[in-house]
């Protein structure tokens, strides 16, 4: 055993009601060392005193989907040798701006106590976090062996933080910023690298608005001889984006800047052309702002061989013919994100060119709906359901649809684990027959026996929510805003849905009366999110008091009602309420 162990007072002699492993500690370790699932570990802990020890020692990454689920001090001890941590902050709901300013969820607490108990952790991956500069100089100060960092729509830091990681992190191996809140303060930022650092293999700062610089990044790049994903932003040019694959021809992901040329010459096109041949291994290809059909052409070369992965989204002015000549070259495509502004007849191509297509999303162009775009309609969804079968990940912006169309869907692709689809305008019926969309997500439900996460939008009645209720068996994720009738809707989801996990709900008129028709439901949920609705502060606490081991919490709006709860969140925790609350935030 660990001399550590016996230091470490976690375990305790006395507590021998387990049946004593049969393996020394060392080989359990050894063998529970190749576990890598999560839940499995988490299984596999459960089985005894001794395989829970083994477990403990063993791990080396934990992934805590809610920061205040525990603590930072609860961690530290339980798990002593981690060497990775997947950590997550606000609700999903922040990404709509539902969740005031301000809320929580700081990383600081969680640095420091890495520095102290895990002086050899190599990653962090962060999500809807907040992260200040000084955290992030931590980071790159204390762990002298970190190699990974990941910031995904979190906030609070500016560029001096990219440059203190970029200045200490001298083994930093992974650098991607995704969809962050930054201050842009200069992009000098990648200059901090030193000229002797070369271990980077994975870069992208596409999110990023603010030019960098680019001679720093070019020579980043030729040292970097590993480096494996390149995503830059739309402000690094197509002739900067030439030079700089001429130097990276190993790429396995790409992430292009702008395509927004005034003249190519026809030796320039060459070479563009060159630059994409070369990257015979590249298997994702996204970014691609401004591409249009007098230059998309120079991308061809990289996609006929290994692209499985076309992520389109910021290619806003993709038409609908741009899309169906590209997806040609793309035969071995898995997953592919468009905007709406591709069409009916982009969705077509689609359907006739990619038969292993497996995830598809089709994001708004013009979400508030000011424009003239028409987007993407019930013919588009259904004609991509007929060419690709083995779809089984759905996420489809629309300003209409039929329930015979989603029907269609769920026939011809009955593997489906995540539909998420969005009708733009709330409580829009069926278009054609103007009944309610209970039939769609019926048939989605029923045929989808395999369905994880759902997303339910337009008019719908409880009846949609007891056919959820009834057929969804494996349902783990459900997000419904503006629908249902009663508080029956919510309760058959609650009562019938035992895998449940996550809960959104923002605009309905559930109440009391559902909030509180199966509360010990949330003891095997993670969270319960409700804004908007009719719950009241009352039915907050008897919720509390009631379940003890449950975080209640309200925010409260300037203005707000007393008496109601607009925005509820409701999830379990091992730590007890959080210390940090702001004034508008209430703990129950």
């Amino acid at each position: 055993m660990d001399p550590k162990r016996k230091k470490s007072g976690l375990h305790d002699p006395e507590d021998e009601y387990r049946v004593r492993s049969v393996f020394p500690d060392e080989v359990l370790e050894r063998v529970l060392g190749m576990v890598e699932s999560g839940k499995d570990r988490g299984s596999v802990s459960l089985v005894c005193k001794d395989w829970y020890d083994a477990e403990r020692w063993s791990r080396r990454h934990v992934f805590i989907g809610n920061c205040y689920a525990t603590s930072p001090e609860i961690v530290s001890r339980r798990f002593r040798n981690i060497r990775s941590v997947t950590l997550k902050g606000k609700p999903r709901f922040a990404d709509f701006n539902l969740v005031p300013d301000h809320w929580g969820s700081d990383v600081r607490p969680w640095v420091e106590a890495f520095a102290a108990e895990y002086p050899l952790l190599e990653e962090l991956r962060l999500k809807r976090m907040t992260v200040t500069d000084e955290s992030l100089e931590m980071l790159g100060v204390c762990f002298g062996g970190f190699k990974a960092l990941s910031l995904v729509s979190c906030d609070g830091f500016s560029t001096d933080g990219l440059a203190a990681i970029a200045t200490h992190s001298k083994n930093l191996i992974e650098l991607d910023i995704q969809e962050n809140q930054i201050d842009e303060k200069s992009g000098s930022w990648l200059g901090c690298f030193p000229e002797t650092f070369t271990s980077l293999e994975i870069l992208n700062f596409a999110s990023l608005n603010s030019d960098v610089d680019f001679d720093a990044l070019e020579r980043l790049v030729k040292r970097c001889i590993s480096l494996k994903v390149l995503k830059v932003n739309k402000n690094v040019t197509l002739e900067q984006l030439q030079r700089l694959l001429t130097n990276a021809p190993q790429l396995l992901e790409l992430g292009t800047g702008s395509f927004a040329v005034q003249e190519i010459a026809a030796c320039q096109n060459s070479q563009f052309l060159r630059a994409f041949s070369n990257c015979k291994n590249l298997h994702t290809l996204s970014g691609l702002w401004e591409a249009t059909t007098l230059y998309l052409p120079v991308v061809y070369p990289a996609c006929t061989t290994n692209l499985t992965f076309l992520n389109l989204s910021y290619a806003a002015a993709l038409q609908s013919w741009d899309l169906a000549e590209l997806v040609a070259y793309c035969p071995r495509l898995r997953r592919l994100w468009v905007l709406d502004t591709v069409e009916d007849q982009g969705l077509k191509a689609v359907g006739s060119n990619c038969p292993l297509l497996e995830e598809l999303r089709v994001f708004p162009s013009d979400p508030d709906g000011d424009g003239i775009i028409r987007g993407v309609t019930e013919s588009g969804f259904v004609a991509v359901s007929h060419g690709c079968r083995k779809l089984h990940y759905i996420l489809y912006f629309c300003w209409q649809m039929t329930n015979a169309a989603v029907a269609t869907v769920a026939q011809n692709c009955p593997d489906i684990t995540h539909f998420r689809l969005c009708i733009m305008i709330p409580g829009q019926p069926d278009y054609m027959t103007n009944e309610p969309m209970d039939e769609a997500f019926g048939a989605v439900a029923k045929n989808c026996t395999k369905l994880q996460r759902l997303s339910v939008s337009g008019l719908l009645t409880d009846h949609a929510f007891e056919y959820i209720g009834k057929y969804a068996k494996n349902l783990e994720k459900l997000s419904v805003a503006f629908a249902g009738k009663s508080d029956l809707g919510m309760q058959c989801v609650l009562k019938g849905c035992p895998k449940l996990k996550k809960l959104e709900i923002r605009d309905c008129p559930f109440g009391n009366a559902a909030f509180l028709s199966d509360i010990e439901k949330y003891e095997s949920m993670r969270s319960l999110w409700m804004s908007a609705c009719n719950v009241t502060i009352n039915a907050c606490r008897l919720l509390a008091s009631q379940m003890p081991r449950l975080n209640v919490e309200v925010m409260k709006d300037e203005g707000d009602d007393d008496c109601v709860a607009d925005k509820v969140y409701v999830y379990r925790s091992v730590a007890g309420p959080r210390r940090d609350a702001p004034p508008f935030v209430l703990t129950f």
